[in-house]
């Protein structure tokens, strides 16, 4: 008879939060050196920085904090602290990497599927510790829970009027460049967090 898994401890939990912001604030460093978009609240603070010239990392700071008093409600306090430490480390490493961390000439393939890589690992680690960086998500699943409409359909939606809008503040070859990335990001969440086959 096998013994149900072991529970994370407090260690577990801060270096996976850790791992998966370094990871998913070097991606938004390659990302933004690219001149790439994304999906989710990530992807509308890169536009609003983009159309503005305000940091990224401020600007997904700030954009995230309407969605901590709904991440209370849907998921409890332990989930907003860990997401609140998330998004704090991910916002503070995008405004400083830079100055430590630069990227030369990068072939936009080689440059979409590394920000998938990377951002989808950094996802993976964060989910496996009780935390996340977007608040669509949490949006998605408050409108699913009202109506019954699928939480998944309410973030491709809301990811496809981010890419519409990204063509208007990038050339359609840069935006299509992003669009893999993203597709990786998201094949590589969908195939390696699945709780019917890691328990961890």
């Amino acid at each position: 008879m096998s013994l149900p898994p072991a529970k994370h401890s407090f260690t577990d939990d801060a270096q996976g939060i850790a791992f998966g912001s370094f990871m998913a604030a070097v991606s938004l460093v390659l990302l933004t050196h690219l001149g790439f978009v994304t999906g989710q609240t990530a992807g509308l603070a890169i536009l609003i920085s983009y159309a503005a010239g305000w940091p990224f990392g401020l600007v997904f700071f700030v954009i995230n904090l309407p969605f901590y008093w709904l991440g209370l409600k849907r998921f409890g306090p332990t989930f907003v602290a860990k997401s609140f430490m998330a998004v704090a480390i991910v916002s503070a490493l995008a405004m400083i990497l830079p100055d430590y961390l630069h990227f030369g000439q990068t072939h936009p393939a080689v440059g979409a599927v590394l920000v998938g890589c990377l951002t989808g690992a950094g996802m993976i680690a964060l989910f496996r510790h009780g935390a996340s960086l977007g608040g669509i998500g949490i949006v998605g699943l408050y409108i699913q829970d009202a109506t019954g409409f699928r939480a998944g359909w309410v973030q491709l939606g809301f990811d496809a009027l981010l890419f519409a809008v990204a063509l208007t503040l990038r050339d359609s070859v840069t935006v299509g460049w992003s669009f893999l990335g993203a597709l990786i990001l998201n094949l590589t969440i969908a195939v390696n967090h699945r709780r019917d086959r890691y328990i961890a």
